[in-house]
């Protein structure tokens, strides 16, 4: 879609004043999609130059914001990387085309927000912490499980863009598993829950995606039972965070929700316990 109220295209490598209608621009895969009559600049990132996937010494993962989702799609495994399957299962929870894969990128699904936002859902359940840079050049982190307060609101301040997301070598090195729901097939996420067991203390946790308006994370300590993983939940996710429109009503959601950290709390700790 033309947007036809931009004005201009600047190389975001220079420091320009941020101006109300300033946009970052990244794949531009939703910019692009619909109006945006508020938008007057954009901000092209496109030549940053970011590094799209790099390991550091420690053996954390970190994701530039511009990594694409074909990119990390294509990301090889390392040995000890037991939590490496949910890459592909996240990318793989996209409603898009390979076209769509080549050009989306890994920080604008993270910054629009959206409940069914896959990478949301990944970089939440192991871990991950969000680099975010102001137009002043300071830097604060923030865990992705708090980066999205609410559909589609973030804690951004006006000017900031996120950097990059780290996933810390102990994350990946968990077991993991996965289950999503959608009311047909290929369609929207409705419901998205991972859990992870971690490699060191044996502990569960539980990150409840989509069906939430925010990733809600859950911790448990080895060997939880049934009851203590559902009243967590019942206790965590207030009756309005769950979300609410055409790809699935809030009990829906709330029952999949149930279902689907029941069903993994019996995969990583009571076949693990065999």
């Amino acid at each position: 879609m033309d947007l036809n109220t931009v004005l201009e295209v600047r190389d975001a490598r220079r420091r320009d004043t941020w101006q109300d209608g300033d946009a970052w621009l990244g794949g531009g895969t939703y910019l692009f999609s619909e109006p945006q009559p508020h938008i007057r600049r954009l901000l092209d990132l496109s030549r940053m130059g970011w590094e799209p996937l790099r390991v550091t010494a420690a053996g954390d993962l970190e994701i530039a914001a511009t990594c694409t989702i074909a990119q990390l799609s294509r990301l090889p495994t390392p040995a000890g990387w037991t939590a490496t399957p949910l890459f592909e299962q996240c990318c793989r929870a996209f409603l898009a085309s390979w076209k769509i894969w080549n050009m989306a990128t890994v920080g604008g699904n993270l910054c629009n927000g959206l409940p069914a936002g896959p990478m949301i859902s990944l970089t939440a359940a192991l871990d991950g912490v969000c680099r975010l840079l102001s137009r002043t050049g300071a830097v604060r982190e923030v865990p992705v499980a708090e980066f999205v307060v609410g559909a589609g609101v973030k804690v951004l301040r006006p000017g900031e863009l996120l950097r990059s997301i780290t996933l810390p070598a102990r994350a990946l090195a968990a077991r993991t598993a996965f289950r999503q729901a959608s009311l047909y097939g290929l369609g929207r996420s409705g419901a998205l829950v991972i859990g992870t067991l971690d490699p060191v203390d044996h502990s569960l946790t539980v990150t409840v995606t989509a069906s939430t308006v925010r990733p809600i994370r859950f911790w448990f300590p080895p060997g939880p039972g049934a009851r203590a993983v559902r009243q967590a939940i019942e206790e965590g996710v207030e009756p309005d965070e769950y979300y609410d429109d055409i790809h699935g009503l809030p009990a829906w959601r709330r029952h999949m929700t149930f279902r689907f950290a029941e069903e993994i709390r019996r995969e990583l700790t009571e076949e693990a316990a065999q």
